[in-house]
């Protein structure tokens, strides 16, 4: 098979035609129950075909949460190998939310199920954790140029517990960086000279206010989950990353998929969080 169009420039392309959105697809129990679901395959198979129906036209991102059907063994995975076709089938580009991260043939299995071409379960991007070091990432870094697909690193996270490690300061380092100012560094290097946008991006949570201690023109997408339930807003974009907004890509999951499962009402909601996000970017 030929190569994708690298993910960083499929990625602009999607923003600007359908908006900076992504919708996550977290169908975890309680919100099956609110959506009057059972908690079992069927249940997730509804809700899952339920926000394909009525967004994968219209949406540019979605971020499956691999837990909430590994959970349910081989057919769970089954729900979520046809969820990532019909989705990329629509023309939404979809991020793997697995977080996988490891070292040497076992990073490269992990890169083998998301981000090759011909796999069940392939997708533009995967999310991958750095702290067995940034350079035990470059099985998926290279399988990701290879195959036109993206990676978004765990760099600042919204949760609490992630500052104790990402705001660390490295005693090796003789420029004083934190862990993350490090993986953001790593970043930028491996987006180098890519136009539009670079296809390595960071997690960096909308959640944390003031991040102007942190170089975040990487040259490449900031995920930036915390819009809606988490308590972040739209508007808080701008304050947060400064001069990269441009290029962060809101994820919201519960704050839209609340108003399911009435198909209309999911749009609306998707619509108006893609509207206000266009409105505090300048996009």
């Amino acid at each position: 098979m030929s190569p994708l169009e690298p993910f960083g420039a499929r990625l602009r392309h999607a923003m600007d035609a359908r908006g900076p959105l992504c919708v996550g697809i977290d169908p975890h129990e309680s919100l099956l129950s609110a959506w009057d679901l059972d908690d079992d395959v069927r249940g997730l198979e509804r809700f899952t075909r339920t926000v394909i129906d009525a967004l994968a036209d219209r949406v540019a991102v979605f971020k499956p949460q691999s837990a909430f059907f590994e959970r349910f063994g081989s057919r769970g995975i089954a729900v979520l190998e046809r969820a990532v076709a019909d989705l990329r089938d629509a023309g939404a580009l979809v991020v793997m939310d697995a977080k996988r991260g490891d070292i040497g043939s076992t990073m490269s299995a992990y890169a083998e199920t998301f981000l090759r071409e011909d796999a069940p379960l392939f997708a533009d991007a995967l999310t991958v954790s750095p702290y067995l070091g940034y350079g035990s990432l470059k099985p998926a870094v290279d399988l990701a140029r290879e195959s036109g697909c993206g990676l978004f690193v765990l760099a600042l996270t919204s949760n609490p517990e992630g500052a104790e490690v990402q705001r660390a300061v490295r005693a090796e380092d003789p420029a004083g960086r934190t862990v993350a100012a490090t993986v953001l560094a790593h970043l930028a290097a491996d987006n180098a000279g890519e136009s539009p946008l670079g296809s390595f991006g960071a997690v960096v949570g909308a959640t944390l206010g003031d991040l102007s201690s942190f170089d975040l023109d990487i040259n490449g997408p900031l995920l930036a989950p915390g819009i809606g339930a988490q308590g972040a807003t739209p508007a808080d974009l701008p304050a947060v990353f400064g001069e990269a907004v441009r290029n962060v890509v809101p994820s919201v999951s519960r704050g839209v998929l609340r108003h399911g499962p009435d198909p209309a009402a999911l749009r609306a909601s998707a619509e108006r969080y893609a509207d206000e996000v266009r409105a505090a970017v300048g996009a």
